[in-house]
Order: C-alpha cells, then sequence, then structure tokens
C-alpha cells in the first residue's frame, strides 16, 4: 500500500531547545496514525513541520510525493489542518461559514457546490446550518470545522486534539466520522490527542513520543503485548518511564 506520508529524520532546533529529533514514520492511504506523548513532547512541532507553518532544521517530511522543504506550496495542495484552537465565524450562518471556506479552495461554483454539500452531509447538522455558528454548542461546532476541514477530500487530514473540550457522546460521534473517512474514502489521517481511550478506538497504528524523540509505533495491539500492559495507558506510562534518561 502506498505511502501518503514519509517523515524522515525530520527535527526542530530551537535557540536552547530541540523540540524534535530525527522524527521518522510513514503514514498509508486510508491509515489513521495517532502522535501521541507529554506535554512538551514535541508533537505539535512535528505536526506543524509536517503543515509547512514551521521550517525543518533538519530532514524531510514528504506528502503525496511532495516535498515540506522543496514544495510546501504543492504540499498545502494535499492537506488540511485542524488546531486544537481553531474556531469559525460566529456571526455566519453555518452554510454561509462552509460556502465561504469552500471558496478558499476554488472558484468555480460547480466545485463549491459540490464542497459545500459534501461537507453539509458530513457534519450531520441539518435544519441547524441555517443558524449562526454564536448559537452551537462545542461539539457542532467541532462537527462543522471537521466537515470543513475535509470537504475537498485532502490525501491528509492533520488534527489536533479532535476531540477536545467534547462531552462523549460528541467525542464518539467525530471518532466515528473519522474512522468512517478512512475506511469510505481511503483519507488517512494524523491525529494527536491526550485521550488513550479515543486513541485505541480510533487508531490504526500509534507513535509515542517524548523530549523529541519518537520512541516507538505500531499497532496498538502489537504495543500491548510487547509492554505486556492492559491498555494503550499502560503501554504509554512504560514507554515514557523507561526512557526518562533522554
Amino acid at each position: 500500500m502506498e505511502n501518503v506520508l514519509e517523515v524522515r529524520e525530520l527535527s526542530k532546533q530551537y535557540t536552547k531547545v530541540l523540540a524534535a529529533d530525527k522524527v521518522s514514520f510513514d503514514i498509508k492511504k486510508g491509515e489513521i496514525f495517532a502522535l501521541i506523548g507529554p506535554n512538551g513532547a514535541g508533537k505539535t512541532t512535528t505536526i506543524r513541520m509536517i503543515s509547512t507553518l514551521l521550517t525543518p532544521t533538519e530532514g524531510d517530511a514528504v506528502v503525496s510525493g511532495h516535498s515540506v522543504l522543496k514544495e510546501p506550496e504543492k504540499v498545502r495542495q494535499c492537506i488540511t489542518y485542524l488546531p486544537d484552537e481553531a474556531g469559525a465565524y460566529k456571526n455566519m450562518t453555518g452554510k454561509k461559514y462552509l460556502r465561504f471556506m469552500a471558496g478558499l479552495f476554488s472558484t468555480d461554483i460547480d466545485t463549491i457546490n459540490k464542497y459545500v454539500e459534501r461537507a453539509e452531509n458530513i457534519c450531520g447538522l441539518g435544519d441547524r446550518l441555517k443558524d449562526k455558528i454564536g448559537s452551537y454548542s462545542r461539539g457542532m461546532i467541532r462537527k462543522l470545522l471537521l466537515a470543513r476541514a475535509v470537504m475537498t477530500k485532502p490525501d491528509l487530514a492533520i488534527l489536533d486534539e479532535p476531540t477536545s473540550g467534547l462531552d462523549v457522546l460528541n467525542a464518539i460521534e467525530i471518532r466515528k466520522m473519522i474512522k468512517k473517512l478512512a475506511a469510505d474514502e481511503g483519507m488517512s489521517f494524523l491525529l494527536s490527542s491526550h485521550n488513550m481511550l479515543e486513541i485505541e478506538f480510533v487508531s490504526d497504528r500509534v507513535g509515542i513520543i517524548a523530549k523529541g524523540h519518537l520512541l516507538v509505533s505500531g499497532r496498538t495491539d502489537e504495543l500491548k503485548a510487547r509492554y505486556n500492559a492492559a491498555n494503550l495507558e499502560e503501554v504509554f506510562e512504560r514507554v515514557v518511564n523507561d526512557n526518562e534518561i533522554l
């Protein structure tokens, strides 16, 4: 199966801090890969380098054959990035917001209409799309934002804390949306989350990063067997604690 993303020894050196140190991993077409780690581990730095928001100090990442160093504009055409703190324009209705965002990706009316229709179907907000976003719950806003992020069918969707602050039912809906997009449409995802239950449910493979180093990666069942752990939380604890010397 082809790789949508190839990360090769990606590093980022700030003045006094090595935020990411030779991080390497792949994501295949239709695969959901989760990058997890403690606060300050280098997750966000790595994600922002892949998203072309930060320039690597060393190494490279290739998205659908395009280098983040040599062809960042091509990479941006292949990806979407939904950060944890993303918001929407509260004075717009949901539908106007989707149309506005679709217009940033295309000037062709038919294409815009196709993007909006797709987003409407994905978010499942129905008639509430006629209401202003300011009246939406956090869960509704997150569904709208996820639909906006995937309406163009990107090769790689990068989601940072996709269910942060949501109640259990809304979080489950978002997770199911992600799994369905990967299974039915072959969309690839790079996720970051502190919710181990979520990661165990939604991801195909997991990478654990700490102090800028990608320590281990693999399927959740493989990692649980390797570390004789009952769940991903135990794997996470053992991996991070075993590597405190880094």
